[in-house]
């Protein structure tokens, strides 16, 4: 691990620009990582940095000591030429886990020239459109595993030509995971593009991140308690989303699992993005899941969950979703054995 840095450019977490945030407690403090596109390099940093921007597109990690004041913006990914994937188009969700004595980072590529089928049900072809986005169409975007000897990278990916999700599935937000027997998976979200109802998908790896099974379907985006709240109506027809699948082991073995999705709501055009929950009673990643309820509402989500160097669990997610502004929060999380349950906001 390199020795301590001072902040080159120490910032207020609210003006970091951060969206799908994940945070990694080091011997130092802390990495923050996002993800980053050196065309839009102005609209990623605070006002007035003067860090220049790295090449093409990737993923940037940035430091604190405490959780407040973030700095030393560094890039530790970059999307390589010759990949499966379009360097031209960015990241989404990276996320870093220690393995053993390597680091690992997951994130989401992209391909937008490779087009994947269209959703047809029983001879009827849905097509997706989005006010904001225009057309929908399935096209080839999965989590990939790359790995460094240090949590500042630079990482390099495992295999180049190839997502670790399966390659005909429009994949994203993939974790790393143990499930109760210690066994490696890599838990991700199903694009309701392709579905329509988003699903929780898992599949095994070996020792060595290597796939070694088919995908296993956890739970749909459709099984949200809101729905069951919902009159039947246009307020409650699909697409249901999911996004940010991550997991923590409660107090008495039961798993849970944080996640994102948008709920009906008046007051946000394309529905409330929201952090939910559900919860393995057993204690096993293949379920049953019982979803629980919302986490954090107000148009905030895509959290993950935190030890920090004190011991307190928090949340860390971003608000603002589908807007100019998006910014990282974090807040105290308690963990019990029926749940968790957000107390306050901390940062």
């Amino acid at each position: 691990m390199p020795a301590a840095q001072p902040l080159t450019a120490p910032y207020a977490l609210d003006d970091v620009p951060c969206h799908d945030p994940y945070v990694l407690a080091v011997d130092d403090g802390y990495l923050l990582y996002t993800a980053y596109d050196s065309s839009r390099w102005r609209r990623q940093v605070p006002e007035g940095c003067d860090v220049p921007a790295p090449p093409g597109t990737g993923v940037l990690a940035w430091w604190s000591p405490d959780l407040v004041r973030w700095g030393s913006p560094t890039p530790v990914f970059q999307v390589p030429d010759g990949a499966w994937a379009d360097p031209a188009v960015s990241p989404w969700a990276p996320e870093v886990h220690r393995w053993g004595s390597r680091y690992v980072l997951a994130t989401t590529l992209h391909q937008p020239a490779d087009r994947l089928p269209g959703v047809v049900q029983r001879s009827t072809r849905i097509e997706m459109t989005s006010s904001g986005w225009g057309g929908l169409a399935p096209l080839r975007r999965g989590t990939v595993l790359a790995v460094a000897d240090d949590p500042r990278g630079p990482f390099r990916l495992l295999d180049p030509a190839r997502s670790h999700t399966p390659s005909d599935f429009m994949a994203l937000d993939g974790t790393l995971v143990r499930d109760e027997h210690g066994s490696p998976w890599l838990v991700y979200a199903h694009e309701w593009v392709q579905t329509v109802d988003g699903t929780i998908e898992a599949v095994p790896l070996d020792e060595d991140l290597r796939v070694t099974g088919d995908p296993v379907h956890l739970f749909r985006g459709s099984e949200a308690t809101w729905y069951r709240q919902v009159t039947p109506g246009v307020e409650a027809l699909a697409p249901y989303v999911t996004d940010g699948p991550q997991l923590h082991r409660l107090p008495g073995g039961a798993l849970a699992m944080i996640w994102a999705s948008y709920r009906p709501h008046t007051g946000f055009a394309g529905g409330e993005y929201v952090e939910t929950q559900a919860i393995s009673r057993s204690g096993s990643l293949l379920g049953p899941w019982e979803q629980g309820e919302v986490l954090v509402d107000g148009n905030a989500g895509h959290g993950m969950l935190l030890t920090t160097h004190e011991g307190d669990l928090v949340l860390v997610l971003h608000r603002g979703m589908g807007t100019p502004r998006v910014r990282a929060e974090i807040h105290d999380v308690v963990a019990d054995p029926d749940g968790l349950r957000v107390t306050g906001r901390r940062v």
